[in-house]
């Protein structure tokens, strides 16, 4: 087990602890809130906004019930579970704010997760059906998957964002199963666009890079969610480091290794000394600086994917295993709500947009499902909703 080759990790009760609190935090969020998902609100609040099924996020919120379900084997999270893929089915088909490309966080989680936990057939037919959403943002002439808007938008239609690297195992594993080329090249493609413009010469990243939609030229890198267009966006690093990662595990291009390598590099010489990052590695830093709890426990993600693919002599091991340490401690030290039963939220002080005002050191759910993602692979060796096991 993890907690075996890297000692210094938190100890396996303290482990235990944190997931449960995190189990009986989900199951309370379900028979409290019935059908809704967790949206996040403006500015600084320590509740989740509950609504329907139309944000980008809501497949954090199925995963963590299908992580609860692989933990204790309680019918009551598998027939929650159930009844939201239901819900993500509906929504394909009605195309339901999908012209984006954040089609693997949604589907991932809820549909493969499903096909990956139950082997249910419906599961795997519905992941696939989005693979082929996903597949229909590629612009051929810029050689990218648009992130944002229609086709021929004038701001978005030659834009990728750092994000997307998380987005591409859906398309891989279509690949797999399918045995149809196309899924597996384009997602390829994408990922060395995003690792020649995304990343710079100093390991850290943009978050976002435009092209022109005609050719497929390089214009610029910027950013949406950081602090300015040449800072590094602490979230959209810890994307890099784990979508590299994965790009990996499915390619097995050493290429996408050493740039996960990198990023990582990257990112732990930059951890504060209570284990948690801020919003962005280049914002001033005073009392009163803004931290994202979901970078650190996104990039702890990655460290545990980039750690199963080192060799034992890897001179970036022990830094990775002693930063991967400090991230949990802190994570689940004062970042977490364990010891606060009527939270919503599993994990405190995360940031979403903060130059917009929206998700300020609260509740962020993709940083709750990432959280008891590293948990769980950790406790027992469950990897998440990104490959096949």
């Amino acid at each position: 087990m993890i907690t075996e080759s890297n000692p210094a990790l938190p100890d396996k009760q303290r482990i235990k602890s944190a997931i449960e609190d995190a189990v009986v935090k989900v199951k309370a969020n379900l028979n409290r809130h019935g059908g809704d998902y967790p949206h996040i609100g403006m500015g600084r609040n320590k509740e989740y906004d509950w609504g329907s099924n139309e944000d980008w996020i809501e497949g954090f919120y199925t995963g963590l019930v299908w992580l609860c379900y692989e933990y204790n084997g309680d019918s009551f999270f598998r027939e929650q579970a159930e009844l939201q893929v239901n819900d993500f089915a509906a929504r394909l088909e009605a195309k339901v704010m999908l012209d984006h490309h954040d089609i693997g966080f949604l589907y991932g989680p809820s549909a493969f997760a499903g096909w990956v936990v139950t082997g249910n057939e419906a599961f795997k037919s519905l992941t696939l059906r989005a693979a082929d959403h996903l597949l229909g943002r590629w612009r051929e002439a810029a050689g990218v998957i648009q992130a944002w808007g229609p086709e021929g938008d004038p701001e978005n239609g030659g834009r990728i964002i750092i994000d997307c690297l998380m987005n591409l195992p859906l398309l891989y594993w279509a690949q797999t199963v399918t045995g149809v080329d196309s899924y597996g090249v384009i997602a390829k493609a994408h990922a060395e666009k995003a690792r020649r413009f995304l990343v710079r010469g100093d390991d850290s990243s943009y978050h976002t890079f435009y092209f022109d939609q005609q050719n497929g030229e390089a214009i610029r890198g910027g950013t949406h969610q950081g602090f300015r267009d040449g800072s590094t966006w602490t979230r959209g690093q810890a994307w890099g480091i784990y979508g590299f990662a994965l790009s990996y595990r499915y390619t097995r291009e050493p290429d996408y290794l050493e740039t996960s390598k990198r990023m990582a590099r990257y990112f732990i010489e930059r951890i504060p000394e209570d284990g948690v990052v801020y919003w962005d590695f280049d914002v001033p830093v005073d009392k009163d600086t803004i931290r994202d709890s979901s970078a650190s426990a996104i990039a702890a993600c990655g460290m545990l994917e980039l750690l199963s693919h080192l060799e034992a002599d890897d001179e970036l091991l022990p830094q990775l295993q002693i930063a991967l340490s400090r991230t949990m401690e802190g994570l689940m030290g004062a970042f977490s709500t364990l010891g606060q039963p009527e939270a919503e939220g599993l994990l405190d002080h995360g940031s979403y947009y903060v130059r917009g005002d929206l998700g300020l050191d609260g509740y962020m759910i993709w940083g709750d499902y990432y959280y008891l993602e590293a948990l769980m692979r950790i406790w027992k060796g469950v990897p998440g909703y990104w490959y096949e096991r």
